[in-house]
Parts: C-alpha cells; structure tokens; sequence
C-alpha cells in the first residue's frame, strides 16, 4: 500500500471510530427524536442528516470514483438507528475497497456531474471532501440534539 492509501486508510479508521461514538450518541433518541424536523437545519432532522452523509459516500466514492452504481436512501425513510448502522456499513465497506485498491492512483482525477454540471477532480480532493462533509453534519447533528434537550458528546477524533 502506498503511503497516501496507507494514511487515508488510517486517517478513516479515526472517522469510523468518531462516528461509532455519534451513532452510539444517537441511538438514545426514540424514533420520533431521530426523525423530528427542525427547520433550522438542512435536511431537517438527526436521521436525513445521516442518510445524507451516508449517501455522499456512495455518491463520491462508489459512483463517482469507483464507477458503480448506488442505491441511495430517501430522506424520511429511516425509522430505527440499526438502519443507520447498516447504511454506513455499505459506505466503510466502499471505502475500504476504494483504499485498497494497488491499481487506483489516489491522485489520478475521477469525472461527476451534479444537477447537469459537469466537473473533473483528484480522488484525494474527493475523498477529503466527504470525510470533511461528515464532519460538518455531525457537527449540525450534535446541534440538533440540543434543541431536542440532549447534551452532545464529544466526538471529535481527539477525545
């Protein structure tokens, strides 16, 4: 393994671990705390912001970098925190192929297009965007639950 795969690998490993912690967090609320909606936030409430984090990693990683196609999760949908655990499954499992792939060049460029526009970019700014996408919602996800009368854990990579 070369030494960018080596340190993305570790450096997701820590992610894992942090997310452990929040999904941890995340399965004292009841399935009406998980699915309240708070229009203050985008995507509204502590499930659609995890479904959407998840689906990222399908987009960019299997879609846009592994060429794959992704069966995605609709908003509004998740009912328990089991079914979180098992969508984010599907995106360490990606993940995980993704890095341990000799063949892909972390610095060689993959092609997406969102909403029509088309762009080109290295899948190391790929896979920097959706590990620090993850970061920014769990950030909002933490705030949501203050606003449901929680107190947020502490799931930064150093606790």
């Amino acid at each position: 393994m070369d030494a960018i795969r080596s340190f993305l690998s570790t450096q997701y490993d820590l992610i894992t671990e942090s997310r452990a912690v929040l999904l941890e967090y995340c399965g004292q609320l009841s399935t009406q705390e998980l699915n309240t909606q708070n229009s203050s936030f985008g995507r509204g409430s502590v499930s659609n912001l995890l479904v959407h984090i998840g689906n990222t990693y399908l987009f960019w990683i299997g879609e846009v970098c592994m060429k794959k196609e992704m069966a995605y999760l609709d908003y509004g949908t998740i009912i328990s925190i089991r079914e979180i655990h098992h969508h984010f499954s599907k995106a360490d499992m990606l993940m995980t192929s993704f890095l341990k792939d000799d063949h892909r060049d972390m610095l060689s460029t993959s092609d997406y297009s969102i909403n029509g526009v088309k762009g080109t970019a290295p899948n190391f700014k790929i896979i920097t965007h959706v590990l620090t996408h993850e970061f920014h919602h769990k950030g909002q996800i933490l705030s949501l639950t203050r606003h449901l009368g929680y107190v947020p854990v502490d799931t930064d990579i150093m606790r």
